[in-house]
């Protein structure tokens, strides 16, 4: 480059649509995920061990 050159650069602010389709595609994997964990019998079964100590406490 000489010192006389500028160099332009394309502004790339935001997202494309294929970025917008992978970053939906993966909320969409984490949110079943999550839909899955919180509704496993394990996961009722331990909440429902945390209400019943909580509510058994003597105050």
């Amino acid at each position: 480059m000489t010192s006389g050159t500028v160099r332009k650069f394309r502004d790339d602010t935001g997202m494309s649509t294929a970025e917008y389709a992978v970053g939906t595609v993966a909320a969409v994997g984490f949110a079943a995920v999550l839909y899955a964990v919180i509704h496993s019998s394990a996961t009722r079964t331990l909440l429902t061990n945390i209400i019943n100590r909580a509510l058994s406490i003597q105050f």
